[in-house]
């Protein structure tokens, strides 16, 4: 049985998903290709080995390492996806997405603006990021509101193996750029894997449980530090709502909206710092829609407003973890 026609796995993980979407994206359209430094296997497919085996089987034409250049490789990607490519250029570590800006914002996002229509930039911009590792402040930010705040730019994060292979999918599909963020601590986390071909629309959060007395709104990591808050709340008496963003721009404010209206509460968890984040935007439009139906004021849940520390305790205390979920959600039920 070849690689092509054996059955998937029940399991998988996060780094095997996104390598699964790559791979069939490639099988299914030679216009896919892949660029970013170390991704090639002869540099082991990466610093993580998300690539790995892919310049393998499809050659280095196609899945190309690159100098280390960050406006060199977004560069290139948005010239070959102007001439019939679909270029998944990889910015290793988000905090390095910034020396690229002037080509993800300027070029990337506005270049279908400017021609009327006329030309699309169907590129991926895969970058990970996420605390744990003692990274420290240069390596590990979440700076998703930042593009978020970028007209002609999607912004999508997976929390799970199966959504991380649907969103790359669709990410692929799409005729716009796509800044597809992936959580390095939550790379070989196994869960469900998904089947060959599935997508995960963009702009379609997940209703991961359904509650009564408030809902969590979380994506990427903080899904993972939810969950088990979800559970520890229900021992206590209190049914909470858990939505999976997945897609931060364009967010589903439909599911949001009809979720928090009919809980009456809101507790918004994301590992990026607190204030102007995308917590802020997703209370400013609850407190919009729903005003005066509110049963609390929404509650923001994010990282400390400083850089991220390197040391393990203060890294740990930087992001929300469990424990403060649970208590900010009892501290909002119970006012």
């Amino acid at each position: 049985m070849n690689a092509e026609t054996k059955v998937k796995p029940a399991k998988a993980n996060i780094l095997q998903g996104i390598n699964a979407a790559i791979a069939d994206a490639m099988e299914a359209d030679e216009t896919v290709i892949a660029l970013g430094e170390d991704l090639a296997d002869p540099e082991e497919g990466g610093v993580c080995g998300v690539t790995k085996g892919l310049s393998s089987r499809f050659g280095e034409h196609r899945v190309r390492s690159t100098p280390i250049s960050e406006q060199a490789i977004i560069g290139a990607a948005i010239g070959a996806s102007l001439v019939g490519f679909k270029p998944i250029a990889e910015i290793m570590l988000m905090n390095f997405t910034t020396v690229a800006m002037d080509m993800i914002v300027n070029h990337a996002a506005k270049l279908r603006f400017m021609s009327g229509g006329q030309t699309h930039v169907p590129i991926v911009i895969r970058t990970m990021t996420g605390t744990g590792f003692g990274s420290g402040g240069q390596h590990c930010d979440y700076l998703e509101a930042w593009f978020a705040h970028v007209a002609g730019i999607k912004v999508v994060t997976p929390s799970s193996p199966k959504d991380a292979y649907g969103l790359m999918r669709s990410a692929i599909d799409d005729p716009d750029p796509v800044l597809f963020i992936e959580n390095l601590p939550t790379y070989w986390t196994p869960a469900e894997a998904a089947d060959k071909d599935y997508r995960v629309p963009i702009g379609k959060a997940n209703v991961l449980s359904e509650g009564s007395d408030v809902t969590i709104i979380a994506y990427a990591r903080m899904i993972q530090e939810a969950m088990p808050a979800v559970a520890k709340l229900k021992e206590t008496g209190i049914s909470a709502e858990l939505i999976d963003l997945r897609t931060i721009a364009p967010w589903d404010r439909d599911t949001v909206v009809k979720s928090v209206a009919r809980t009456g509460r809101a507790v918004i968890v994301h590992e990026a710092v607190t204030p102007f984040g995308a917590g802020a935007e997703i209370s400013a439009v609850l407190n919009e829609e729903l005003f005066g139906k509110l049963r609390a004021p929404v509650k923001r849940l994010g990282g400390a407003f400083c850089p991220v520390p390197f040391s393990k305790p203060l890294e740990t205390a930087f992001a929300p973890q469990t424990a403060d979920i649970v208590a900010a959600v009892e501290a909002l039920v119970k006012a």
